[in-house]
């Protein structure tokens, strides 16, 4: 039996897929519109976030997880519940693997660490971003689990970093990205698996609206414009913008904005609004995507073979925007806080009319088409468990 624990807002998901579902206390849409809001790019106010995201809810978290993970056999975690999932298995004397959507935890001098921005300064800044990215995680947990505990002192106490020492008795790392996108460097450790994209399977019961397919019916591929519901920041604004840059450079889009952003009775004609379309479904039926860079929204605009215009917000998203600009993808990112009609009409114009970029970004998408991430990823948990 697999149990998923996860904010509640996951529990009609996890009951759709027949899972065991143990609801935690948290909004993560809250989460991601205060790194938006207050942190941006910098790493230290992301922590700052995180922190006041968890202090309180942070002991109701751990203890649900303490009843939930009991008796269990395995415990993978994720990002933020990587210092739980790792004291938990601990007590328990049982494994523990992280699952995480962008490379963190692993230091390299390939690429800089997701956080810290791309520095002509060699081999040794970008080992120093990781190493510096670990630290602010590990000791920023630490001082938040302490607060935590001094008002809950039958927690127990943390007993060491999941990532370090020995290879035998460390957690491995799972990573859901293509290696044709984030290609393992070599100075990784052998218990660091890039499995390629955690795709889920088309619902089958799920049906495009008549007037969207209406809409699709009625001219050439139009472009995809949306930058999730959840970190919008001047909404309003943003919506002028793709509307303006859309009408400037004569495509047609689909706004998957905010409701409050738009109004769809004073759209034109050219334009139109979409709602929670599958993005496995819809993307492909454009000529290009304008998204805000998370790892989810890349790895779909990605497999569906057109190029990814990427408008970063935070956290991971401009290493992602930088990613799609270095395979030859998708245009140079605009930062969010850049974004203008001009850039991003510019942007469109090469998306559309490079021919070189709708090659490599049609190849890349059969390449990630061919992979199965997630069936790799349930053969590597089977064997590091058995």
């Amino acid at each position: 039996m697999v149990r998923l624990a996860a904010p509640a807002k996951f529990g009609p998901f996890a009951r759709a897929k027949a899972l065991d579902f143990a609801p935690l206390p948290g909004d993560p849409d809250q989460l991601v519109a205060g790194f938006v809001q207050r942190a941006g790019r910098n790493p230290v106010r992301m922590l700052s976030v995180m922190s006041q995201f968890a202090l309180p809810v942070g002991a109701q978290v751990l203890e649900t997880l303490q009843v939930v993970c009991r008796d269990t056999d395995l415990i993978v975690h994720s990002f933020l519940l990587t210092n739980a999932g790792y004291e938990l298995a601990r007590q328990q004397g049982i494994a523990d693997i992280s699952a995480q959507l962008f490379p963190m935890f692993s230091t390299t001098s390939d690429f800089p660490a997701v956080a810290f921005p791309e520095l002509p300064l060699g081999a040794a800044y970008r080992r120093l971003s990781h190493w510096l990215t670990t630290q602010i995680f590990w000791q920023g947990s630490r001082l938040v689990y302490h607060q935590v505990r001094r008002s809950h002192p039958h927690l127990p106490p943390l007993s060491g970093w999941p990532f370090h020492g020995p290879e035998q008795s460390r957690t491995p790392i799972l990573y859901g990205f293509s290696p044709r996108v984030v290609a393992p460097p070599d100075d990784w450790a052998s218990d660091r698996y890039v499995t390629g994209y955690w795709f889920l399977d088309p619902d089958p019961a799920w049906h495009p609206p008549d007037h969207l397919l209406n809409f699709l019916d009625a001219g050439p591929a139009p472009l995809y414009v949306g930058f999730g519901s959840s970190i919008m920041r001047q909404p309003q604004q943003l919506a002028q913008i793709a509307i303006q840059a859309l009408a400037r450079t004569g495509q047609r889009g689909l706004l998957g904005l905010a409701n409050d952003a738009l109004d769809s009775g004073q759209l034109p004609p050219h334009i139109h609004p979409v709602g929670a379309i599958p993005h496995h479904w819809l993307f492909p039926r454009t000529a290009a995507v304008v998204h805000h860079g998370g790892a989810g929204t890349t790895g779909a605009g990605l497999r569906a073979g057109v190029p990814n215009i990427v408008v970063p917000f935070t956290t991971d998203q401009p290493f992602w925007g930088r990613r799609v600009f270095r395979l030859g993808a998708g245009p140079r990112p605009i930062p969010a806080t850049k974004l203008t009609t001009n850039n991003l009409a510019e942007a469109i114009s090469q998306a559309v009319s490079d021919a070189p970029m709708g090659a490599k970004a049609r190849a890349l998408g059969r390449r990630i088409r061919q992979e199965d991430g997630t069936s790799r990823a349930v053969t590597i948990v089977e064997g590091l468990w058995r």
